[in-house]
């Protein structure tokens, strides 16, 4: 695959051993930077139509490789673009394959499009909160962000932030400190615009949670 020989030629060893070491899932890292793979990404996503984005993106993440992930992820985030059931579909065909935050955010901020561009896929996301997984678990709150940051939200946006708020109380009681950090995540960045529900939310739920996570979603509310 050309894409893949691209991004191979821009391997350097010497920072690939670093990011195995940071990152640590068991897989194949090149050692190029994220500015490096975003010119490249721009170069694909301009000569192919959405259909030829898929079927790319749907490759280089087969291929299992660090950066060739990063980039499918990178492929497919677009704010318009209709029909996304395809795109949708491979992005939720992912997540069970999550093992670390950096492929799993990337992901994620791609489904974030597709999530607001068709809320109803919010029931599938629904699943993932009972995932063995714990990235999966993790992706219903990423993916959900959107929606704690809508500075003027709808009246359907604030029953979708009441859903996924719903989420994260199903999640308090939840050990596994990626899941604890996403939820804290979530209640700081409503915080900057609905401080009084995340009150609300750290009064029923905060003593479930682990301290510094409470710690961490109150900590713009108490600043003001």
């Amino acid at each position: 695959m050309n894409e893949l020989d691209a991004l191979r030629a821009l391997a350097d060893p010497g920072k690939a051993e670093q990011m195995l070491a940071y990152h640590k899932a068991p897989r194949t890292y090149l050692g190029v930077a994220n500015r490096q793979i975003d010119d490249l990404v721009a170069e694909w996503r301009a000569a192919l139509d959405p259909d030829g984005r898929v079927a790319l993106a749907s490759a280089l993440w087969d291929s299992d490789l660090h950066e060739a992930r990063i980039a499918a992820a990178k492929l497919l985030v677009q704010a318009r673009i209709r029909p996304d059931d395809a795109v949708w579909s491979l992005i939720a065909a992912w997540v069970p394959d999550f093992d670390g935050w950096a492929i799993a955010d990337t992901a994620m901020i791609a489904g974030q499009k597709r999530l607001v561009a068709d809320p109803g896929r919010l029931d599938q996301v629904e699943t993932w909160l009972d995932h063995p997984n714990k990235w999966t678990r993790r992706a219903a709150l990423v993916g959900t962000l959107p929606w704690a940051k809508m500075n003027n939200p709808k009246a359907d946006d604030l029953a979708q932030r009441e859903r996924v708020l719903d989420w994260a109380a199903r999640l308090a009681e939840d050990r596994d400190w990626f899941i604890q950090k996403a939820i804290a995540w979530w209640l700081r960045d409503l915080s900057k615009r609905d401080a009084p529900r995340v009150r609300a939310f750290l009064a029923d739920h905060g003593a479930r949670m682990k301290p510094f996570a409470r710690k961490e979603a109150a900590r713009l509310v108490q600043e003001r």
